[in-house]
């Protein structure tokens, strides 16, 4: 598991850094500012970031939405003096909340979690402009690629993710998401109904929205065949 550990104090970076390295962990990172942390998630595959709420500049929450809109599925503990953000933490989709000055007992009991956590609770962050989303995948109807991003389609709008569709397919496939098109992933269980349209492709629309989408040729005998029997 490899952790990064974002705190603008060193002292209590140090402290932190000491007991994951008395439990076991060996891959750890460190940052002390938003800035620093969010390279680091960008140029490695971080699993866990232990993240101090009450930084100058960019807060951890405001951080903790930038790197769940990044990597969907990166845990995050926060760690702060106070316990008045708790709610808005666990909002984000935090995995632990942890009240300075903790124990590594209570370290090792929250960083346990992560290791429990499941597909089952799985979620998505996604924002439109300053707005920020925390998406289950039945709350979602389609998704499109984007260049760099996907965009979301829920009954509320549009919203976006810094992700490629090919790691969503991967992922949402065991929620039961087919991709129709190199650009289109569809929630089946969102659909309203299909049409034939030119060279045998389909036409989907949803229960509940107005949007219309077609599948590729390909897409649609794929889809044609899983429903075959």
């Amino acid at each position: 598991m490899k952790i990064l550990v974002v705190d603008d104090e060193p002292l209590a970076r140090a402290r932190v850094i000491r007991m994951l390295t008395t439990l076991g962990y060996k891959d750890i990172f460190e940052a002390t500012n938003a800035d620093k942390a969010i390279a680091i998630v960008r140029q490695n595959e971080i699993d866990l970031v232990l993240l101090d709420i009450n930084m100058p500049g960019v807060s951890g929450i405001e951080l903790g939405h930038e790197l769940k809109y990044l990597k969907n599925n990166i845990a995050i503990i926060f760690q702060t003096a106070y316990e008045e953000h708790a709610l808005e933490a666990f909002e984000i989709g935090a995995v632990g909340y942890l009240v300075k000055p903790f124990s590594i007992d209570q370290l090792s009991t929250t960083l346990s979690r992560v290791v429990k956590e499941s597909d089952s609770s799985y979620k998505m962050m996604s924002k439109n402009g300053e707005h920020y989303y925390l998406l289950k995948p039945e709350d979602i109807f389609y998704i499109k690629a984007d260049l760099a991003e996907v965009i979301l389609r829920t009954s509320s709008g549009f919203s976006y993710s810094a992700q490629k569709i090919s790691d969503l397919e991967d992922k949402l496939s065991s929620y039961g998401f087919i991709r129709i098109h190199r650009s289109y992933l569809i929630n089946p269980d969102k659909i309203k109904e299909m049409t034939t349209i030119e060279q045998s492709k389909l036409r989907f629309s949803f229960s509940g929205i107005n949007d219309e989408i077609d599948s590729s040729k390909d897409g649609a005998k794929e889809f044609r065949n899983l429903f075959s029997n």
